[in-house]
């Protein structure tokens, strides 16, 4: 898994590629989001648009990382789940604990509500 991210106006997109599975992607992914908070940025998006596949190791991630920003205060949203993404969500009961959008502006534009 490659991990990237930008910023958007009021938002950190983190943007995920290829398989995403847990391990030591999670450190990675972990230490970002608390380098994000120290740096006071608390916004954050989730772009599974090119996660190809996903494993349980890799839904913790996930709900580690909501976690960790809930406990600061922020928020994470997740933009862009592919259809086979999406599925999991729901197979797994948690398209009702992230927000999902399609997009990322979508999701950019939650932030100002």
């Amino acid at each position: 898994m490659k991990i990237k991210y930008t910023e958007r106006y009021e938002a950190v997109v983190i943007e995920l590629k290829g398989n995403v599975m847990g391990g030591d992607d999670t450190k990675d992914f972990n230490e970002l989001l608390h380098k994000l908070i120290d740096e006071g940025k608390k916004h954050v998006i989730v772009d599974l648009s090119d996660v190809k596949f996903m494993n349980s190791s890799g839904i913790g991630m996930l709900i580690g990382g909501l976690t960790t920003m809930k406990k600061a205060d922020g928020s994470m949203k997740l933009s862009g789940a592919t259809e086979k993404i999406e599925s999991l969500l729901v197979i797994t009961k948690l398209i009702t604990i992230f927000e999902t959008y399609n997009n990322i502006d979508e999701a950019v534009a939650s932030f100002a509500k």
